[in-house]
């Protein structure tokens, strides 16, 4: 697995080597009238099996408005099954979300570029998007040796294209991708045309991860969906680790761990923060890339001055008053029967026996 709102002002972000890296955090102070209704949710046991594998893992979810139905990725890395994905429908027809209104339809291995499967330890799924041609588009975290990717396969798992990110995102000693930290969001643009890839934290040598002082500038990689090559980056910056663990010296992080268009200019981040005998802290941002700096082809951010991407406080998922698992997908969903948009969050559950498989459902107020 592997926050309050920050600053008001939109971000101009000064990054040296030796300032810490939450002096300036982004939150725009200008409402835009959006706002998250609470439709319920529906949960899955860890040990749920469908089709002879474990359900689990769950990591990214997407809309595909030709069949009514949802593609979820998992990030299973061959240890229980095959890399997959399945499909699974969701009934909102009554505008709510309860138990019973999930069912899983369908389950796909995913396949190398030989055609297949990936052995044990390969490839770490955590995004995945419906493209325009009905094709999936999905990242894989890399680790503390390979890279992150973007891949392009068909619906029945086979291999099509690979987007690999600028070298400097190559781990190494000083620089690059964190361990565990890389890939882990991945937005479409509306019309399709532009991927959106996103670091969880920050590559090595723009900063350090996220700690209880300090957010963490995180790298937006933006994508031709046609070609793959790059368009732009950016920088947004995460919030701290919402809480201190327990004991103090345990494990705590937060980090990005979604991105999703909403429009053609405005995205929602997802930020989940956990602390060791805490538990997780869920926030939705709304962000944008309209005032952000352009840091294409800049291998370090370290000692520059840098605006970055502002961020406004959407949900604080807290507010819910519900157990929270380790959500870290998330999607548009099938429109309601008055016509609201919907959005749906989905929760890895580590294949924890501690934890759940959880799904949320939300109308959004426009």
């Amino acid at each position: 697995m592997d926050n309050q709102p920050m600053s008001s002002r939109p971000g101009c972000w000064l990054v040296l080597l030796l300032v810490c890296t939450g002096c300036a955090h982004p939150v725009t102070d200008q409402g835009n009238g959006i706002r998250l209704e609470y439709l319920g949710q529906a949960t899955f046991p860890t040990g749920y099996e469908y089709k002879g594998t474990a359900v689990g893992g769950l990591s990214g979810i997407d809309y595909d408005p030709a069949s009514n139905s949802y593609v979820v990725i998992s990030d299973d890395r061959a240890a229980r099954g095959p890399v997959r994905f399945y499909e699974v429908t969701i009934d909102l027809a009554d505008g709510s979300l309860e138990e019973g209104d999930v069912v899983f339809s369908g389950v796909t291995s995913i396949q190398d570029r030989d055609g297949q499967s990936f052995a044990v330890g390969a490839v770490d799924p955590e995004a995945v998007r419906v493209a325009p041609d009905g094709s999936l588009l999905w990242v894989s975290e890399g680790d503390g040796r390979s890279a992150p990717f973007v891949r392009q396969m068909r619906r029945t798992g086979e291999f099509i294209a690979e987007h690999l990110p600028p070298p400097y995102y190559t781990p190494g000693a000083r620089t690059g991708t964190r361990e565990n930290k890389a890939f882990e969001s991945l937005a479409l643009s509306l019309g399709g045309k532009r991927m959106l890839a996103a670091t969880e934290n920050a590559l090595k040598q723009d900063g350090p991860a996220a700690t209880l002082e300090n957010g963490s500038p995180v790298r937006l990689l933006v994508l031709d969906n046609a070609s793959g090559r790059r368009q732009a980056e950016y920088i947004y910056v995460t919030d701290p680790v919402a809480e201190a663990p327990r004991p103090a010296n345990g494990f705590a992080t937060n980090g990005l761990v979604e991105l999703l268009a909403i429009d053609d200019r405005q995205l929602i981040a997802l930020e989940r923060s956990f602390s060791r005998s805490r538990g997780n802290r869920i926030r939705l941002f709304l962000t944008d890339t309209d005032s952000a700096v352009d840091v294409a082809g800049l291998k370090s951010i370290a000692g520059h001055d840098i605006r970055t991407m502002p961020k406004q406080l959407l949900l604080d998922l807290d507010e819910l008053g519900v157990r929270l698992d380790n959500i870290e997908g998330m999607s548009l969903g099938a429109p309601l029967p008055d016509g609201s948009r919907t959005l749906i969050l989905v929760s890895d559950n580590n294949f924890n026996q501690l934890q759940l498989t959880q799904v949320l459902a939300f109308r959004l107020v426009e």
